[in-house]
């Protein structure tokens, strides 16, 4: 893989909680690497660290270690307003479309406060401009420009949060299970939105979700996180047709068949879930692994190339 093609990449990432029994590992010892114009699919279960990563590599959460390079930049390392600047090329879709707006802000309000904060087109006739313009993108009618979040639908309100965070012209979104408070038919018309958006501006996309039907559509490359760790990546058709940990096996026997004929086996897992608060040193899925060996339990696996860029931590 060509260093010029990539755009962002994580090294090592870690987000430790303080808690009253001690650290929670939310995030521990991240590392990928998204290419421009590519979207990566990030899924697990909810708690499992997936848009703590998200928030962590645009410093929404400080991190506790690691590093996240930009462009081939060190964003760590940036000072506040260095920080300010590059959050223009940085962006954020939040999962809940009502509760990440501000209620008493109208939609031509809530675009065009990001251009406002970071002073761009300082002239009010050509924000508005550019509000319009943005809201045309994202399939929201110009009559809605004075309209309050509350008046609208889930969609509608979700596209607002796309057109915010396409205000600034971004080269990099986290979408945060930006679906998943929609419902089915308004979904399939947002993840079509932010395809054709994303081919439309050359977008890079880290899409977070618990829907592995969406993802699979949706992603260039998988990534499966359990309890902090990042236990597989590969490619989406290499994940789906070779899925190789057991987790991912048990949540690829998940997704439910559309026909009366064909049948998944399912994969049940039994067990009780390792507590993320200070973890010993052993593979965090080993309680509920139907293949666990005494090794598992008394080692910690690290992440292997087991074919090209299909990575899997487990000793299997």
């Amino acid at each position: 893989m060509s260093n010029n093609n990539v755009l962002l990449e994580v090294r090592n990432l870690k987000k430790y909680f303080k808690t009253p029994k001690g650290m929670l590992h939310a995030v521990d010892d991240v590392s990928f690497t998204i290419e421009r114009g590519k979207t990566l699919g990030v899924v697990g279960e909810s708690g499992c660290g997936k848009s703590t990563t998200g928030r962590t590599i645009l410093r929404l959460t400080e991190p506790t270690s690691g590093e996240v390079l930009f462009e081939g930049k060190d964003i760590g390392k940036l000072s506040d307003s260095e920080m300010r600047k590059k959050r223009t090329e940085m962006q954020i879709i939040f999962q809940d479309p009502f509760s990440s707006l501000n209620p008493r802000k109208t939609v031509c309000e809530t675009i065009m406060e990001p251009l406002k904060l970071n002073h761009i087109l300082n002239n009010s006739s050509e924000r508005m401009e550019r509000v319009l313009e943005i809201m045309e993108t994202v399939g929201l009618a110009h009559r809605l420009v004075n309209a309050y979040p509350h008046e609208l639908d889930g969609g509608r309100r979700q596209r607002i949060g796309i057109a915010r965070a396409l205000a600034l012209n971004p080269k990099f979104i986290v979408c945060d299970e930006p679906v998943s408070a929609l419902d089915v038919s308004i979904q399939a018309q947002i993840l079509n939105l932010m395809n054709e958006l994303q081919e439309k501006m050359g977008l890079t996309y880290m899409f977070i979700t618990h829907d592995l039907s969406v993802v699979n559509h949706f992603s260039d490359d998988i990534a499966v996180m359990y309890l902090g760790k990042l236990i597989e990546k590969a490619p989406s058709e290499e994940l789906f047709a070779n899925p190789t940990h057991p987790y991912t096996k048990a949540l690829l026997s998940a997704i439910p068949v559309p026909s009366l004929h064909k049948r998944r086996e399912r994969v049940l897992l039994k067990g009780e879930i390792t507590s993320p608060i200070n973890p010993k040193p052993i593979c965090r899925f080993a309680n509920r692994c139907p293949d666990v060996t005494e090794r598992c339990l008394n080692e910690e696996p690290k992440l292997k190339e087991i074919s090209k860029g299909h990575f899997v931590s487990c000793f299997f």
